[in-house]
């Protein structure tokens, strides 16, 4: 049987029951109830997922749906998406994605009949976005967005690109659509020197792990389906498009998807949006997305991502992790671990740990995190000793093994982010590395430690009652949340 998001949650309930909450009184997301419901939790350090029976669509009427809030916002459910278990959320989890990430699988297309998404099918004068449920995130935001994964094809190579890209409700037929200059920019651009409208299709609700698959940080020109296959661990089952055919493949088991096309030369004010900086990105002239058909399962259950929070952050970071991992590993084969920390909103602060042999070796692992991923500012290469899980141990690394004028390089003048604040320049950034090693070809001192043998010999609960263990609350910083 496909994976699919029904039966995600579905487990998830089961196995978890307290991860799922099902709020039974109507939500307005557009008004901003949805995101208020999740600061609160936020707040409170709780990261459930909501699951709202009677979410509001723009009309402000009881829409057909259910909607599906802050699944990402904890590694432990990202790993059970990859047939994982929940433990498995630190190490294991970026190593299984590095090693998935390295394969394809290609993907099956069956014909529409048998398409879950396609039970439901709105062309034409039916098809009306007022009809969703759509989140408005943040005070500024001009209106509600849709911040999943648009997908298009290559007009050369045929090979798909899918991206979290953000679009703007502008009119029951038209969203606003902002790229950074990535791949499904290059694509777009394509069409448009040829003065072509541009197909492509919002995957608005799918299989977390497809959401994952999504990100793999891959070269232009890899088809990012057979890709979210291997991800997945199966194939992606396809089928052709209500409004382009087998011109353009769209994921038979998604929730819900909307189709369009971007007119060549057309531009209108998008933004100001709450991004995953945590800051607002910019008002632009942005290209705009004409939509021709929406097609959903019965009873869809639709999602989004808590833009700027945790589940936007989470879900971005892990990708990134196992494929710089494998990226890192070609010069410098004995590295341990990657992590792209919270702090950093799992974007711009890398750490790398590596077990090192020979002075060098440092460098050449973190000029490869910064070439490999423009989203990356700041690497910090630490020991194998060193958890780079846990952010206390990094720093800790660089308070007691870095001389600044020593062992940080700054990099001028790079490619960064268009999102990032501090940028002065829309594109050019300046990058940071900072070499938290011991050095190989001198001595240094050796870290504390109590001794293995005493760890396995004495334990709490013969000294100390077990009641009175289980009400001790952890410190928030080693509370076991990611």
């Amino acid at each position: 049987m496909a994976k699919d998001f029904r039966q995600f949650l579905e487990q998830l309930e089961r196995d978890s029951p307290l991860e799922v909450i099902r709020i039974k009184k109507p939500v307005d997301p557009a008004a901003f109830e949805l995101t208020a419901l999740l600061v609160h939790l936020e707040r409170q350090g709780k990261f459930p997922v909501l699951l709202l029976e009677q979410p509001l669509n723009l009309k402000s009427e009881r829409a057909p749906f259910h909607f599906a809030s802050n699944l990402y916002a904890l590694r432990q459910r990202c790993a059970l998406a990859l047939g994982l278990r929940p433990a498995d959320w630190a190490l294991p989890l970026s190593l299984e994605y590095a090693r998935r990430e390295t394969q394809v699988v290609a993907p099956v297309v069956i014909g529409r009949a048998e398409a879950p998404v396609q039970e439901v099918v709105r062309t034409g004068d039916a098809v009306d976005l007022r009809d969703l449920p759509i989140v408005r995130h943040h005070r500024m935001d001009p209106a509600p967005y849709i911040d999943m994964t648009p997908v298009m094809r290559d007009p050369e190579g045929g090979f798909y690109n899918v991206a979290f890209l953000r679009t703007m409700y502008q009119g029951p037929r038209r969203l606003g659509l902002h790229m950074s200059p990535r791949h499904n920019w290059q694509i777009q651009r394509k069409y448009e020197a040829g003065k072509r409208p541009t197909p492509v299709a919002i995957i608005v609700s799918h299989h977390p792990a497809f959401y994952l698959g999504a990100l793999n940080v891959s070269a232009f020109g890899v088809d990012d389906y057979a890709k979210i296959g291997a991800i997945m661990g199966e194939p992606l089952r396809l089928t052709a498009s209500q409004s382009f055919g087998d011109d353009l493949l769209v994921p038979a088991d998604a929730e819900l998807i909307i189709e369009g096309q971007i007119p060549p030369g057309v531009k209108e004010v998008e933004g100001p949006f709450g991004e995953f900086t945590g800051y607002y990105g910019p008002q632009r002239l942005r290209p705009v997305i004409e939509v021709t058909a929406i097609t959903h399962r019965r009873e869809a259950i639709l999602q989004h991502v808590f833009v700027g929070h945790r589940d936007n952050w989470i879900i971005g970071g892990i990708p990134k992790e196992g494929s710089l991992f494998n990226v890192i590993k070609g010069v410098v084969p004995t590295v341990r671990a990657v992590h792209f920390a919270l702090s950093g909103c799992c974007r711009f602060n890398c750490y790398v740990s590596i077990d090192k042999k020979v002075d060098g070796e440092t460098k050449q692992a973190a000029l490869a995190a910064l070439g490999a991923c423009d989203f990356v500012k700041n690497v910090i290469v630490v020991d194998a000793d060193i958890d780079v899980f846990n952010e206390r141990d990094v720093m800790w690394a660089v308070a007691t093994r870095v001389q600044a004028d020593r062992d940080v390089d700054i990099i001028k003048g790079v490619k960064g982010n268009t999102l990032d604040p501090s940028q002065t320049d829309d594109i050019m950034t300046a990058k940071m590395i900072v070499d938290a090693t011991k050095p190989v070809r001198r001595a240094f001192p050796s870290r504390v430690e109590v001794p293995k043998e005493a760890l396995e010999t004495v334990r709490l609960q013969d000294y100390i009652p077990l009641e009175i263990l289980e009400r001790l609350s952890p410190a928030p910083e080693v509370s076991g949340r990611a």
